[in-house]
């Protein structure tokens, strides 16, 4: 074959070349506009994860007794009375538990205060449509907040839940008076907080919903209702004795009342 042939033959078969990648491209375009159409009519017509809110409502007790702050005498587990002057303490990381065992992430730091009544009342939106068996969330602030320094919201320093002196929170502030307390004025406190081991304070609680569970609904009034005991603060695992132990303000014996402050809070089946 004579080079100008060769040459000709070559360029026939390069125009064929080209012609079967201009089809390729044609057809890989075809096939994205195709898969881009089909995701669009797919999305339009899918029905959109809808989100509701989920109203918290804690409630402060004493044993069967609504808490009441100064006026009433209340009886721990060895029989000693005494009074409240003081009950607030922070909730953060609350979760939902759905039936098929995933978990809701429904972030914010929540300072609950009796003296309070609207800190009592916790509203969490964009929560998932779903059925949900069990809400858990953490009782204290997480060793990330606890490092950040002072900071806002329910979080600031002004609301006298800071140790600037140990750059830390206090989770749980209880005080009053017990005739048998052994402190100044017969008075009673125990300021719990210290997230670092082994005097680490952040306790974790789970709730279960019981048989019924809970299912959220958007444009529905989605409720809990959450009974927090103080006598359970005083008595499970340990039981407190005024006058052995009337004033916590550091790490020394806070995990005793970290431990019992775990268990102070379950489902009120009343509301």
């Amino acid at each position: 074959m004579s080079k100008m042939k060769k040459v000709r033959h070559c360029r026939r078969l390069l125009s064929k070349t080209d012609a079967i990648g201009v089809k390729i491209k044609r057809n890989r375009a075809t096939v994205v506009l195709y898969v881009a159409a089909l995701l669009f009519i797919t999305t339009s017509f899918t029905t959109p994860v809808e989100k509701a809110k989920l109203f918290i409502h804690i409630e402060h007790y004493a044993g069967m007794q609504p808490l009441q702050m100064d006026t009433v005498y209340y009886k721990n587990e060895l029989g000693q009375t005494f009074t409240v002057s003081r009950f607030r303490y922070y909730l953060s990381n609350i979760k939902l538990k759905k039936t098929d065992g995933t978990e809701v992430n429904l972030p914010g730091y929540f300072l609950v205060d009796e003296a309070d009544p609207e800190s009592k009342s916790i509203t969490l939106s964009h929560v998932p449509e779903g059925n949900y068996h069990a809400l858990s969330f953490t009782i204290g602030v997480d060793s990330l907040h606890n490092c950040s320094g002072a900071q806002s919201g329910a979080l600031d320093p002004v609301n006298g839940m800071f140790w600037t002196w140990n750059t830390g929170y206090i989770f749980m502030k209880m005080e009053g008076h017990a005739d048998a307390s052994t402190s100044p004025g017969h008075i009673f406190e125990y300021h719990i907080g210290g997230y670092m081991a082994p005097n680490n304070c952040i306790r974790k609680a789970e709730l279960d919903f019981g048989k019924k569970g809970l299912t959220i609904y958007d444009n529905k009034d989605n409720g809990i209702a959450i009974k927090a005991d103080v006598l359970q603060l005083l008595k499970t695992p340990t039981t407190i004795d005024f006058s052995r132990l009337s004033s916590v303000t550091d790490f020394h014996n806070a995990t005793i009342i970290a431990d019992n402050y775990a268990d102070m809070f379950t489902i009120n089946a009343d509301e």
